[in-house]
């Protein structure tokens, strides 16, 4: 983890580097998959490896949504890294599900059991053919070694592996819209269920971590709680006459594999973060649904179009350097671009070639002195910025280190957030989230423009 006092020995010269990482704008797969796998109800993810990972899956998931993560490990020891975690993975098995009464187990490799060459479907076979899996009872598996992809990667694993576990298709379609949720927040998750039911288009959401993750106190304990998508509507998506993916690293894998095992036609379109982006979204419900969209959501869109107007004089402009994954970032420079911002710099961890053609298409080409890192590190982004600063920055938490060292606004986004609350309660996505995300920006610009005033320009109204 870097500190501010490494950070301020940051050269501004740039040197090339290939087979160096310095402060990675991502996180690994296994964090990503035990994220999806929690989406689901009675769901308890299984960490296949050392008790040490999942111990970080867990905490970088509990820093983050400030609960607790329910996940259990395979706890390799010396032997399982020599020969294999098989007996490992079947004692554990018969004991989560003597002791927890999971519905699913869902099983995400690690580094080493990926590197030993542990085959999870030959072990799920020997578990089920000496009867350790209940009737009704299931175990999946997903491969996310931690030394490819991201966090991001993971999920969409995962995401895929419970479509390709579970989703049926009988031949009869039914009435029901197929969502696949990119890595969002459990309140990100919940809006989109409210613009669905505002719209009046019936709907699968899968993974779905509201309820989950963003959980009321009652003071007793839920091993499960309430929330995620339950193993019966993951069967029906495999009828639903579309399916649309939130995300295109997240979602794609499980969008495609649902169209060619089950017919069902997919559309992959980004995350709904901003006006034009949720535009978008509303449309193609609009059309897949055949529904008409209603005056509540009309009425969202314009109050964000006003907000947008009324403080166009603040934010017209300004340049913005931004860090986080693909799928989040593309949009959301969309909506900086039509707030008539300028992105400048831009930074992902997560690998990917079609997201740099999609950024294009969204805010067009980099022009001179712009920064377009895909992929790319936290460390390379502060360098162009020690070079050339901007008025904002938007990033994980991490990025507080890059503000506070260059003296920049800074604008918390994306995953992870450990040192604030709100991000897993008040959203970002739709309509609603546009304007909770023009506040905050508008809130650091402002508080900056105040801070720098002279006494005889500080101003009560703005």
């Amino acid at each position: 983890m870097p500190s501010s006092k490494l950070l301020k020995h940051t050269e501004a010269a740039i040197v090339p580097r290939e087979a160096l990482t310095v402060n990675p704008a991502k996180t690994c797969q296994p964090i990503g998959a035990m994220y999806a796998a929690l989406g689901v109800h009675r769901c308890l993810p299984h960490s296949h490896g050392s008790q040490g990972c999942c111990s970080y899956h867990r905490s970088a998931l509990t820093r983050h949504y400030k609960e607790p993560v329910m996940a259990a490990t395979s706890s390799f020891t010396e032997g399982a890294s020599v020969f294999g975690g098989q007996s490992n993975l079947l004692q554990a098995i018969t004991t989560e599900f003597s002791l927890y009464d999971p519905e699913i187990i869902a099983v995400h490799t690690t580094c080493l059991s990926e590197t030993i060459g542990d085959d999870i479907p030959q072990i799920i076979g020997k578990a089920k053919a000496e009867g350790k899996i209940p009737a009704g009872r299931y175990v999946i598996h997903a491969n996310t070694p931690s030394y490819i992809g991201s966090h991001v990667t993971g999920y969409s694993a995962m995401v895929r592996a419970f479509v390709d576990y579970f989703a049926e298709s009988t031949g009869r379609r039914h009435g029901k819209l197929s969502i696949l949720a990119g890595w969002v927040e459990p309140s990100d998750m919940a809006e989109l269920k409210r613009m669905l039911a505002e719209l009046g288009a019936p709907f699968i959401l899968l993974p779905d971590t509201s309820g989950v993750l963003d959980a009321p106190l009652t003071g007793r304990f839920e091993m499960y709680p309430e929330g995620g998508t339950r193993l019966d509507d993951i069967r029906l998506m495999g009828d639903s006459y579309a399916a649309i993916g939130l995300g295109p690293f997240a979602t794609g894998a499980a969008a495609k594999l649902l169209d060619t095992k089950c017919k069902v036609p997919m559309n992959i379109l980004d995350l709904p973060i901003g006006l034009s982006a949720t535009d978008r979204f509303i449309d193609k419900v609009r059309k897949l649904a055949k529904v008409g969209v209603p005056d509540s959501i009309a009425k969202e869109r314009g109050r964000l179009l006003d907000m947008m107007s009324d403080m166009h004089q603040y934010t017209y402009g300004k340049t913005v350097a931004l860090a986080g994954d693909p799928d989040q970032l593309a949009p959301l420079a969309e909506f900086l671009t039509d707030l008539d911002m300028k992105v400048k710099y831009l930074v992902t961890g997560t690998p990917g070639k079609s997201f740099e053609p999609r950024l294009e298409e969204l805010i067009g080409k980099a022009e001179p002195g712009d920064y377009r890192g895909a992929p790319a590190d936290l460390f390379a982004l502060h360098q162009r910025l020690k070079s050339q600063g901007t008025d904002l920055l938007i990033a994980n938490t991490y990025g507080k280190l890059i503000a506070h060292d260059e003296d920049i606004p800074f604008v918390r986004f994306g995953f992870p957030i450990l040192d604030r609350v709100g991000h897993s309660d008040f959203p970002y996505v739709g309509y609603r989230g546009g304007m909770r995300l023009l506040e905050k920006i508008l809130s650091v610009l402002m508080d900056r423009i105040e801070r720098d005033a002279p006494n005889e320009k500080f101003e009560l109204v703005m």
